[in-house]
């Protein structure tokens, strides 16, 4: 079962790996569809024609791209019309799934750790820092083996 879930996140990560340079793209402040329609010399009425809605239909849907409001069929619509595809997905801030799972482990390990640390200060019990580092490492290790749903909360 581990090997799986292991190998479900490598194959998550090539999937998203071709998303990565995307992160660089800036969004054009006007939206993209707009910036687009500009860029084609296309009039909103144009476009309204293809989308079989009116001029200011065009614009509404400008604006809502624009504010982050518009949803992702009317956005593979337009993307059709214009003779485009629409493309869209997730870029892991830290380069990779298996990044992030790493990370949310490491802080999940050192929260269990320090508060196990902590219990034990209160009953003089208390052990060193090379023993928390290596304890801290050992969960995390597990956790990530283990895929606990708890790297979640």
């Amino acid at each position: 079962m581990r090997n799986t879930k292991k190998l479900l996140i490598e194959q998550l990560d090539q999937k998203l790996l071709p998303f990565q340079k995307t992160e660089l793209v800036l969004i054009p402040q006007k939206g993209w569809i707009n910036t687009i329609r500009i860029g084609l010399n296309m009039t909103m009425k144009q476009l309204g024609a293809k989308l079989n809605i009116t001029r200011q239909g065009i614009k509404n849907i400008e604006e809502s791209e624009a504010k982050g409001s518009l949803s992702i069929n009317a956005l593979k619509e337009v993307g059709e019309v214009l003779d485009l595809k629409f493309v869209y997905g997730f870029v892991p801030k830290d380069g990779s799934i298996d990044n992030l799972i790493n990370l949310k482990a490491d802080k999940l390990a050192q929260r269990i750790v320090l508060r196990t640390n902590q219990n034990m200060k209160l009953e003089d019990q208390r052990i060193g820092k090379a023993k928390i580092k290596e304890s801290i490492k050992e969960l995390a290790a597990e956790i990530k083996r283990e895929m606990r749903k708890s790297l979640w909360d």
